[in-house]
Parts: structure tokens; C-alpha cells; sequence
């Protein structure tokens, strides 16, 4: 077991296959070096909707109570209940049993500690792995307590909060579940809403009968794009399985790249606090940093990831925080991300507009065209970014940021290009300034760079 821990710890969470890497008994062992490391007295766990997931919640909270920790599950749920009952409820921390958006005989661990600051690989995931690289023998009495229990009401009442005051429009939206766990909170939200909502696959099965939740798929949209369609809704969304993330159509069925969402929500929040700092990741920049300043507000980049964000955001008490790839973290959220205060903020502006999506989105990718993030496999990648570096740093008017990967910047285009974390990929973004052509030339030109 000690071989396959190690592959399982990432910078920001643990993954893995089950029951090959990830088992009951990596479970017990986990939650009792949590135990060992952090010290907590008490601490809240749940897990998504995978068929792996209550085994392991169980051998977690085992492994706690060995440890002498009080354990309160709160059985299925979203990563987002976690971090609502970490950072609410006076728990010591909290640990998500989830595999999220990954194939459905895999699953993981998100870890926060109290006021659900998060622990990566640099604030001590890796602590953890190694005391369970080095063997621990677990106590056979279990000294601390264990209780399920629920705070689903709680948290959909500080979900209402951001919906506002003030009349809303009757809006018809498709929300597609994924048969993940947005059903759960869904079920219980819309009732307070004024809003015609059509839920899809809000049934959570671990089995993924529609495929597992991953809208950036494109072969999972469809559903949910027929759907807005045939019901002439006025938008969709869709969630990935520990509904973290939260993807949209406008009401032509059209996915809406998720870097535009991030300047239209960050707009949106600094209706609510002028003048406010707003986190952006580095792959894609210009348009969420135009409608910032545009709206009176501070634009600062971080690292990719979520505990990058959420460490930046503390820093800088951010009002708001997004990444392309659909994670949104909000202050009031105790700089957490959350798949549901998205699409319940993204409603208000349509409501105070008087627009639809469509129109609010068409304009900024006109400014702003991208290429959206591509994916190449590559066997050497440090040798691929130093020959981009090479080219593209000697060319006249190139700015080079390492933030995270490279980034080179143009006055009238820009990429970035970063290695995955955990696999042999390189992931480029590409965007210019209101030229779409200049965009894909580019976007082509340096694929060829990337894939030889």
C-alpha cells in the first residue's frame, strides 16, 4: 500500500484509482495522520455520490476516532457543504470523500482545516502521505465520537443571501445534475426562487448512467443544450459530481466558455463592493482584467489552483476569485469556491439587466476571443517549454511572465502554456485582442511548436 499512497497525494488533493490506490484501509490510515498532524478535536466529513464513497467516509472517520477525534459526517453532499460546515459550525476541519469530475472507479480526498483553509501539498498533504509511508499501527479503541447529522438547511439559507433583494425575473433555466450531488441542494433551493427550473439526472448514481459529471467533455453537453433548447429556457448550467464547478448555455444551447463568466461575475460583485480586489488565474487575462478595471476594481493574478487562490485571496481580503476552468471563490464564502453562488448571482444580473446571456457574453468574446484551453500530450515538456521560450521571448515587443508556466504577452496577443500536475500534458491558452484570425493563426502556429 505504501507504494501506491505516494501516486495518490497531488498538490492540491489525492486521487486515485479504487481499490488499487485508494482503499478502506488508505482511509483509516489517512484520517488517523490528520489526527496526528493538525490536532483537531473536531471534524465534519461527507462524500459525493460515487459507489466507493460511504465505504471510504466510514474507514476515514474510523481512522479519526483512533485518533481521539469527534467526527460529525454529514453523509452525501458537495464539496461546498464541507467547507460551509468547516468555516459555520466550529469544526477543527473537514475532509470531502470525492473524485469529482474523474472516471467513476476513481475517487479522492479534499482537505481543509478550521475556517476551511485548505491543505496542499505545501501546508501538509505531503505530511500526511509520509506518515502513512512510514507506517502507523492504529489503536484498536476508537477514543473519539462519532454523529451524522445535516446542515443542508443552514447552508441553503446563506445560499439565498446572494440572490439579493428585489423583484426577479421568472427565468426558465435547465440545470443538468450529472447525477452527481447538485440534485440534493437543488431540490431544496428551488422551492425558495421564483425561477421555472428544469432539473436533469438530479438523481445522484454513483454508476453515472449519462456519463460521469464533467461538462467540460464536450459529449456531456449535449443533453443539457437540447434540453435549454426544447424548453426555450433562458439559460442552462451543469455541474461537475461534487458540484465545486459550474458550467453554462445561453438560450441558444451554446456552452459558454468559463473565462468570460469570470469577468461577468466579477462584475456583478463589485456592483456589491466598488473598488474591491479581484483574483484571476494567469492562462487568460485580458478580458477579466478590462472589465475590472472598467468596473472601478483592483485585477490581481494568481498561480492556478485552488489553494494558490484561496491563499492569494486571504491575502489581499479579495472580494472575489475565478479560473477559466469554473471554479469561483467569494470572500463571503470564506474565500471558498462554490458551484452554486454562480448561476444564483449570474440570475440577479439577468434580472437587473433586463439582457440575456447571450448578449451579456457576445461582446466580451468579440474584445476578447480565446482559444480555450488545449491539451497536448508530450513526452519531454521541459524541452518543449524552453524551445518556446527561445522563440517566442526573442520576438520584438514579447513580455515573459513565469507566474505559472510561460507566459508571453504581445501588444495585440498573448498565450500561456503549463504543465499538468499530475500527468505528461501541456495546456495552452491562446487569446488577442479583437482579432479572432490573429487568434487561431497563432493558436495553430504554436501547436505545431508544442506537437512537433
Amino acid at each position: 500500500m505504501k507504494h501506491r499512497a505516494l501516486s495518490a497525494f497531488k498538490a492540491y488533493d489525492i486521487r486515485g484509482h479504487v481499490p488499487s490506490i485508494l482503499n478502506e484501509e488508505f482511509a483509516r490510515q489517512l484520517g488517523y495522520a490528520f489526527a496526528q498532524e493538525f490536532l483537531p478535536r473536531c471534524v465534519v466529513i461527507g462524500h459525493d455520490a460515487r459507489l466507493s464513497g460511504p465505504g471510504l467516509y466510514h474507514a476515514l472517520a474510523e481512522g479519526l476516532q483512533a485518533g481521539g477525534v469527534d467526527v460529525t459526517g454529514i453523509g452525501m453532499c458537495g464539496t461546498e457543504e464541507i467547507y460551509f460546515a468547516a468555516f459555520s459550525q466550529g469544526f477543527d476541519g473537514g475532509i470531502m470523500v470525492t473524485g469529482s469530475h474523474n472516471p467513476a472507479d476513481e475517487n479522492g480526498f479534499k482537505l481543509v482545516r478550521g475556517g476551511a483553509v485548505p491543505i496542499s501539498g505545501d501546508s501538509g498533504l505531503f505530511r500526511l502521505r509520509e506518515c502513512i509511508m512510514a507506517g502507523q499501527a492504529l489503536p484498536q479503541e476508537r477514543r473519539g465520537r462519532f454523529r451524522e447529522t445535516s446542515f443542508r438547511d443552514e447552508y441553503v439559507r446563506f445560499l439565498l443571501r446572494f440572490i439579493g433583494d428585489g423583484p426577479l425575473r421568472p427565468l426558465r433555466i435547465v440545470a443538468d445534475c450529472g447525477n452527481g450531488c447538485a440534485g440534493l441542494v437543488m431540490r431544496e433551493l428551488a422551492p425558495h426562487l421564483p425561477f421555472d427550473i428544469m432539473l436533469l439526472n438530479d438523481e445522484p448514481d454513483g454508476n453515472f448512467p449519462h456519463g460521469v459529471p464533467n461538462p467540460l467533455l464536450p459529449e456531456n453537453r449535449e443533453a443539457a443544450s437540447r434540453a435549454v433548447l426544447e424548453r426555450k429556457a433562458d439559460f442552462g448550467i451543469a455541474w461537475d459530481g461534487d458540484f465545486d464547478r459550474c458550467f453554462f448555455y445561453d438560450a441558444e444551447g451554446r456552452f459558454i466558455e468559463g473565462y468570460y463568466l469570470v469577468g461577468m461575475i466579477a462584475e456583478a460583485m463589485l456592483a456589491r463592493c466598488p473598488g474591491a480586489k479581484i483574483i484571476h488565474d494567469p492562462r487568460l487575462v485580458w478580458n477579466t482584467q478590462d472589465v475590472v478595471h472598467a468596473a472601478g476594481g483592483q485585477a490581481l493574478e494568481s498561480k492556478t489552483g485552488h489553494a494558490f487562490l484561496k491563499e492569494r485571496m486571504r491575502a489581499e481580503d479579495a472580494l472575489y476569485g475565478g479560473e477559466m476552468s469554473a471554479h469561483h471563490y467569494f470572500r463571503e464564502f470564506l474565500y471558498c469556491d462554490s458551484g452554486m453562488i454562480p448561476w444564483l448571482l449570474v440570475a440577479r444580473l439577468l434580472s437587473d439587466s433586463g439582457r440575456t446571456l447571450a448578449s451579456c457574453v457576445e461582446e466580451r468574446m468579440e474584445a476578447f476571443p480565446c482559444s480555450g484551453e488545449i491539451n497536448s500530450r508530450v513526452d519531454d515538456m521541459p524541452a518543449v517549454l524552453a524551445r518556446m521560450e527561445k522563440r517566442y521571448a526573442a520576438q520584438p515587443g514579447a513580455e515573459l511572465s513565469r507566474v505559472d508556466g510561460l507566459s508571453v504577452t504581445f501588444p495585440e496577443w498573448r498565450f500561456n502554456v503549463r504543465a499538468s500536475n499530475t500527468e505528461p500534458i501541456l495546456r495552452l491558452n491562446v487569446e488577442s485582442r479583437g482579432d479572432a484570425d490573429l487568434m487561431q493563426e497563432k493558436t495553430q502556429e504554436l501547436l505545431q511548436e508544442i506537437r512537433g
